[in-house]
């Protein structure tokens, strides 16, 4: 029996062809993984400020819509989603104005401020909701969602959040 230590020529020619694979499979490995992995590890943005213009922009007791859009992106799907605001200032300061959401709480309709009856109305089912968001008729289980304010160098801005 012969304990040869030498590296035969076709070991040696193996030795450098896995060791080439190697390198290669990871050069091209390592990109593609990641970009497979890469819509799961995303940190997603779930809120925002949304600019809603001047303040002074909004009349005094007269709740008035303001609309707006939200890009989301889900792994490789792009979605814009349209969404409302109902501004309502009672009063002339920075601090009195409160702004909802124009979802009926019940089934997701858009409602509508209606100044014959001083409510915010649900074409759906009837509801109505009185100028600070709080149920008066039909089958909302909660009132309307109020966004968070602020005022800053006289523009307006809710935080828009997902929900």
């Amino acid at each position: 029996m012969t304990d040869s230590h030498e590296v035969q020529r076709r070991d040696f020619v193996n030795i450098i062809l896995v060791g080439l694979s190697s390198v290669i499979g990871l050069i091209i490995g390592i990109p593609a993984i990641s970009y497979l992995l890469s819509p799961a590890v995303k940190i997603r943005e779930e809120e925002a400020w949304i600019p809603l213009g001047p303040l002074d922009a909004y009349p005094l007791d007269q709740p008035t819509l303001f609309s707006y859009t939200r890009t989301k992106i889900n792994g490789w799907e792009k979605t814009v989603n349209s969404f409302g605001a109902c501004v309502w200032r009672y009063g002339a300061g920075e601090s009195e104005v409160k702004v909802y959401s124009n979802m009926c709480t019940h089934l997701s309709c858009r409602v509508s401020w209606t100044e014959e009856t001083n409510l915010y109305v649900c074409p759906c089912h009837d509801a109505g909701f009185n100028k600070e968001g709080e149920v008066v008729a039909g089958p909302p289980p909660e009132p309307l969602y109020e966004y968070e304010t602020k005022v800053e160098e006289g523009v307006l801005s809710i935080k828009h959040m997902e929900v």
